[in-house]
């Protein structure tokens, strides 16, 4: 995926005092990630970290946590940012050798139908090819979209979007949506002929796709913005709970970077248009990765304002986030709890930080919806959560899944994922407790 913008608004802030927030003890999953790329293509960790101007992992955590300004990536142009970003994909996609592994680093040569991997030489390309024609025409699509995307931090993606004109429970996944929105083609036209989508082909070192290719790219990257309120409001919808009748507040637990990195505070409105007339909603982020920001600001004390979806968040793990605040009222108790992506399947010291969550969510009996990126995930997440005996209440393929390919980082002949591709619904232990047996369950 793209590289990450650090660049972090300022905080704000609220007069009233909230307990001390406790430091972050959990696996680093950022860290295991770079660990991973590593192992499949050495030293591609430390490319990353170079062309963000980082000396370090250090470096790249203190970006992640709004310590480190945009001006010290040392990008000057728009040139330059489209140019360190394409640099790190640069490594042959056969034999894993960086540029400065080869005699000639200029030597490396990009697969002219994908305009994604790389390849050292035509030796390394033939004997590639046989996995790579399985994959070329998806990985032009993911090459396409991690350029486009940068049109949602310019704030062009998504396009204004209009209240449903279908109950939500009618509205079955993508095509249903795009159904409703108003002068679609014109607001996709506008995009595409906008300023940013100019200066982008101007500046990223490939040619200009044809409109119909960006028209389509930019309704993969609508879909991936707005897959996560929507997958909220299936959650609302598969639990019988009902925006209409009472405010709401839902917890996106295991938060990071990648739901709060220059989060806006109007990015979950599409709740809004989903149920209008909803009696207020609010998503509290909680997580050790949560990215400073607008959204840093304490959960609500109070309801959450009618009409209107309030976004909060807490820096740390769940369980204490539950113990500081849930149980002092400082914090509403959640009608609905979210993970996206949790990953407590991709290794044991990420089930090991992820365990007393778990057994939280569990013995609490909240309503639980987690989401996974591909079939092989959602089997060894259900394999987890069956031996720690949660009552699965149900799961399958999510309608509003991104339509968004993306791909290995460093192993892109692969099928690609997407995000919440299917979900998994809980609500407390397959042998449910009698309300004597929990400390709190009302």
């Amino acid at each position: 995926t793209a590289q990450p913008n650090a660049a972090a608004a300022p905080k704000t802030g609220r007069s009233k005092k909230v307990l001390q927030e406790p430091a972050a003890r959990a696996p680093d999953v950022d860290s295991l990630g770079f660990q991973a790329m590593d192992r499949n293509v050495p030293g591609l960790s430390h490319v990353i970290l170079q062309k963000l101007n980082m000396k370090s992992y250090e470096d790249y955590k203190s970006a992640m946590d709004g310590r480190k300004s945009g001006s010290d990536f040392g990008i000057r142009t728009y040139f330059d940012m489209f140019q360190k970003m394409e640099d790190t994909f640069k490594f042959c996609v056969e034999c894993k050798k960086l540029p400065d592994a080869l005699p000639d680093p200029k030597s490396l040569r990009r697969c002219k139908r994908c305009q994604n991997v790389y390849y050292c030489g035509v030796a390394c390309q033939r004997a590639n090819w046989p996995m790579h024609k399985k994959f070329c025409k998806k990985l032009k699509l993911v090459a396409l979209d991690r350029l486009v995307e940068w049109l949602i931090f310019t704030g062009d993606i998504p396009f204004p979007t209009d209240t449903w004109t279908k109950p939500a429970r009618d509205v079955k996944g993508w095509e249903d949506w795009f159904s409703m929105q108003e002068q679609l083609e014109e607001k996709l036209g506008a995009i595409v002929a906008g300023r940013y989508m100019t200066l982008l082909w101007a500046n990223a070192g490939k040619p200009r796709p044809e409109d119909t290719e960006l028209r389509e790219s930019i309704r993969r990257l609508v879909t991936d913005f707005h897959s996560r309120p929507l997958t909220i409001g299936l959650g609302l919808r598969l639990f019988g709970i009902d925006p209409l009748t009472r405010p709401l507040t839902v917890h996106v637990v295991g938060a990071s970077h990648v739901e709060t990195l220059n989060t806006r505070l109007t990015d979950y409105d599409e709740l809004t248009r989903m149920f209008p007339g909803h009696q207020g909603m609010e998503m509290v982020m909680v997580g050790v990765d949560v990215v400073d920001g607008p959204i840093m600001r304490p959960p609500l004390t109070t309801l959450a304002p009618r009409g209107r979806v309030y976004l909060s968040s807490y820096k740390g793990l769940y369980h204490d986030f539950w113990e500081s605040h849930v149980e002092t009222k400082l914090a509403a108790r959640p009608d609905l709890v979210v993970g996206f992506h949790p990953g407590f399947h991709a290794c044991p010291d990420l089930l090991a930080g992820w365990l007393p969550t778990l057994l939280l969510l569990r013995d609490y009996r909240l309503p639980v919806l987690f989401t996974v990126y591909s079939e092989q995930e959602l089997k060894a997440s259900l394999q987890i959560l069956v031996e720690l005996e949660t009552h699965i209440v149900g799961y399958a393929s999510n309608p509003f899944a991104s339509l968004r390919p993306e791909q290995v980082y460093s192993s892109p002949n692969k099928p690609p994922v997407y995000c919440s591709s299917h979900y998994i619904a809980l609500l407390g232990a397959e042998a449910v407790l009698g309300a004597e047996e929990l400390e709190d369950d009302d």
